[in-house]
């Protein structure tokens, strides 16, 4: 037979194939969308939480406390009025090297030449160079000649050729046009500042305020600034999982140690791509997601994966491609960040997630993620579990208390198996939101654990599960 006639098969085949049952309609990958202006419309955010979305994330670089107060009670009473519950995330925004204030935007050629300089020092000058002010007091003391600064998420590149008076001085290399108080990165350095600033404390008052259910810190280099948000946030009352915002070489090379610390992990492949060569970011994000499989904790997949969409009702077939390889990569969720927040179409976004999460997620059974050790002899039996659901097509229900049991299951990842999770403990029901294949169902256990069981079983007929 010709490949294409092979080809014209298969696709026959499989648009005219019965249902695979469960393996079929379930969906296991979560997804994250960020609130924004396009998202807070009613119609829309009825839309987003009733089509599937799992967690609601917010940005703290864009968001004043006012407008969170006001927008998580939206959110929650739209939950309510429709009967179906998101998390939610506080995304703090870190401390970050930026350009100075700029009263309208200069566009910069390649090999014109730049001078970067601390604000709080005197600006050096020279004919023909364009002096670039930075919040950054150590960039002369950390940059060398040879070095790399990166302007405006990679959009601008300089060579640092000499440190003098104070300054770096570079050639363009990337030219293009630089606008007022653009992000820098310093690819290779090891960045002088803290893991939270004044206003990131703020902001963590703010999520223990209004109850949020994870916090994503950015910029994690080391298991240190984990420990130190965690330290943070005991002091202030707020019992928040923390996700890990790996998007530096730093943060690349303690990954194990990051990924111990952490309650979960978010693949930023935003400042990641532009610190690291655009070439090594795939193996990059595989990296940080087998670290995450083998150290059973949940990761994230952000940035880019429909930025198409904010403009073009549909993707490109990059943006499906990439959407699909962090779900074979078996991705706890999905991120969707300007593509919902401003976006034109969130909606369509959101379902282009879900339709190339079923359509990817189908595997065969028999291979559970082996790089998750299980040393104890419930755990192994939760193994056990897993290869037996596989087997028969089936789904399997806990009831927990700590979350732990579900947990563990959707760290083996069984193909095609949904894990209904039954819990009494609200917090633990909203952080299972973001563990692959995890169905949390919030109820009340009775004394009777025949009773609870025979309930729980009518609430998952009543609702077609």
């Amino acid at each position: 037979m010709k490949i294409a006639d092979q080809a014209t098969e298969t696709l026959h085949s499989l648009a005219t194939a019965p249902p695979l049952s469960m393996r079929d309609t379930y969906r296991h990958t979560k997804t994250v969308f960020t609130l924004g202006p396009a998202s807070l419309a009613p119609e829309k955010l009825s839309e987003l939480i009733r089509r599937g979305a799992d967690v609601c994330r917010i940005n703290m670089a864009h968001a004043s406390p006012e407008w969170v107060r006001e927008s998580v009670a939206l959110v929650r009473t739209t939950c309510t009025e429709i009967n179906r519950h998101v998390a939610f995330m506080m995304d703090v925004k870190g401390p970050e090297v930026r350009t100075g204030v700029r009263s309208e935007p200069i566009h910069l050629s390649a090999d014109d030449r730049v001078v970067f300089y601390d604000k709080d020092t005197p600006v050096p000058t020279a004919e023909g160079v364009l002096p670039i002010e930075v919040n950054y007091p150590w960039l002369h003391e950390d940059l060398k000649p040879g070095g790399t600064v990166v302007v405006d998420s990679g959009l601008l590149h300089f060579a640092v050729e000499k440190i003098e008076a104070g300054g770096v001085w570079c050639r363009t290399e990337v030219g293009g046009k630089l606008g007022s108080r653009r992000h820098i990165n310093l690819p290779g350095v090891h960045v002088r500042l803290p893991s939270l600033t004044d206003k990131d404390r703020g902001d963590l008052a703010l999520a223990a305020e209004v109850g949020f259910d994870f916090i994503a810190l950015s910029f994690v280099r080391d298991a240190a600034a984990v420990k130190g948000l965690r330290t943070e946030m005991d002091s202030i009352g707020l019992a928040a999982k923390i996700i890990s915002k790996v998007e530096n070489h730093e943060g690349m090379e303690n990954i194990v140690e990051i990924v111990d610390a952490s309650d979960a992990i978010m693949i930023a492949r935003g400042d990641l791509g532009t610190e690291l060569p655009p070439e090594i970011l795939p193996k990059a994000q595989r990296t940080i997601g087998h670290a995450c499989l083998a150290g059973g904790k949940p990761f994230i997949v952000a940035t880019q994966l429909l930025e198409s969409m904010i403009e073009n009702p549909v993707p490109t077939r990059a943006e499906v491609t990439d959407i699909s390889v962090a779900i074979e990569e078996l991705a706890d969720a999905v991120m969707l960040s300007g593509e919902t927040s401003v976006g034109k179409f969130p909606v369509q976004c959101l379902d282009m997630l879900h339709r190339v999460a079923k359509e990817t997620e189908f595997r065969e059974g028999g291979i559970l993620n082996e790089d998750l050790i299980l040393t104890d002899p419930g755990s192994k039996l939760l193994r056990a579990t897993a290869v037996l659901a596989e087997e028969v097509d089936g789904g399997i229900v806990v009831f927990t208390t700590t979350g732990l049991l579900p947990k563990l299951l959707s760290g083996l990842r069984p193909a095609g198996v949904p894990i209904y999770a039954f819990t009494d403990n609200p917090a633990v029901f909203r952080e299972l939101m973001l563990h692959w294949g995890i169905e949390p169902f919030l109820t009340t256990f009775a004394k009777d654990a025949e009773e609870t069981i025979t309930t729980s079983f009518a609430q998952l007929i009543k609702q077609g599960w």
